[in-house]
């Protein structure tokens, strides 16, 4: 999303329609999230995320060769759906083998980890695409995806996936009753921002870096790629230490530390230079704190739910994940339409501090509860 914001924005798409381009992704995932429970569990885990990857991978060979904007919308639907299928799939797989708190930490953490290579990989590999003598083909970069996608499907077609047993069919609505404890909806209050934050970070700052800190578009990816990095980092570290300390202590000391990044970051922007090559470095290292809340909180979480109700709940998760990253990006993209980026920092330090409050208080009920 980062790369094609950055690209469409100077194929004069304005920063409105580009807000609104992470909704047709967004949107999608909230959708079909819990109407993908039933398919999953009908079809079996393999089955389903074979299937996803397998669409993924025709669309992706679509999109070099179609200039239209609206098939962009169309992508990134389907793309959106097909993610949401996955992410179900992977926490089931999660959930089904691992039932320790620290230890589904360690395995989420490490699976995120993963998560975070793939962007560095992508964003490092556009980057040198778009500021090569073949820009114009960046799109080319897709039939990657293609490639990836097919080499998953080859693997996991190879692989035995213990799969949930069958539950008994209830109505959508009944089994989603268990899920309106106060508790449950604070944490999905908790995933909307983290995730909120995340959007702030992982789609717009090329497109600040460029148009705020006035670097080139090699440039502009290859820092946000540090971010990826620093992320991996962050999550790779929390799965080998995370058994030695508290999840409540450790999630909160994560917030700590990007706060006071932030802060830092204000003030060089405030009282020294707003365009400050220094804030190209500082903004990365946020990724070492902010990547691990995700994960953290997730499996601290995810612990409490039977093995039967835990694609049904991460569809929950998949869902405040995606309004989350919607609703952010469109916040962004007003900012970017209306020129008001030396307030980017102060905004994600807003969100952040939303974050930790509700943080707070869910950690507090949860306790509780326990």
């Amino acid at each position: 999303m980062g790369l094609i914001i950055l690209q469409l924005s100077e194929a004069k798409i304005t920063y409105g329609e580009l807000g609104m381009l992470e909704s047709f992704k967004d949107l999608p995932i909230a959708f079909i999230s819990l109407f993908a429970v039933s398919f999953i569990n009908r079809t079996g885990t393999k089955k389903a995320i074979i299937l996803a990857l397998v669409i993924v991978g025709i669309c992706s060979s679509l999109l070099p060769f179609i200039a239209d904007f609206w098939f962009y919308k169309v992508w990134f639907a389907i793309i959106g759906a097909c993610f949401a299928i996955g992410k179900i799939c992977v926490f089931g797989i999660i959930r089904n083998n691992i039932s320790d708190e620290k230890a589904l930490a360690k395995t989420m953490n490490s699976v995120e980890a993963s998560f975070m290579i793939g962007i560095f990989v992508v964003n490092t590999g556009f980057g040198w695409l778009i500021s090569s003598q073949y820009s114009e083909f960046w799109k080319s970069g897709f039939l990657l995806i293609t490639l990836l996608s097919a080499v998953t499907i080859f693997l996991f077609s190879r692989i035995e996936i213990s799969e949930a047993g069958t539950t008994e069919n209830k109505s959508l609505i009944s089994e989603l009753s268990g899920f309106t404890t106060f508790p449950v909806l604070l944490f999905l209050g908790v995933i909307f921002f983290i995730v909120f934050v995340e959007q702030g970070f992982n789609s717009w700052l090329p497109s600040f870096y460029k148009n705020h800190l006035k670097v080139n578009s090699f440039f502009a990816l290859q820092a946000s790629s540090f971010l990826a990095l620093f992320s991996y980092a962050g999550r790779t570290v929390t799965a080998n230490i995370i058994r030695n300390f508290s999840l409540t202590g450790y999630y909160v000391s994560c917030i700590f530390f990007i706060i006071t990044i932030l802060v830092i970051i204000l003030g060089i922007q405030y009282f020294d230079h707003e365009n400050s090559r220094l804030l190209l470095f500082l903004f990365p290292v946020i990724g070492l704190f902010l990547a691990p809340l995700y994960p953290v909180i997730n499996s601290k979480m995810i612990a409490t739910i039977g093995k039967a109700k835990i694609n049904l709940f991460t569809s929950l998760i998949v869902i405040f994940s995606s309004l989350g990253s919607s609703v952010s990006s469109i916040i962004m993209s007003l900012l970017f339409e209306k020129k008001l980026l030396n307030f980017y920092p102060l905004y994600i330090l807003g969100s952040v501090l939303i974050l930790f409050m509700i943080s707070l208080v869910y950690f507090k009920f949860s306790r509780k509860n326990s």
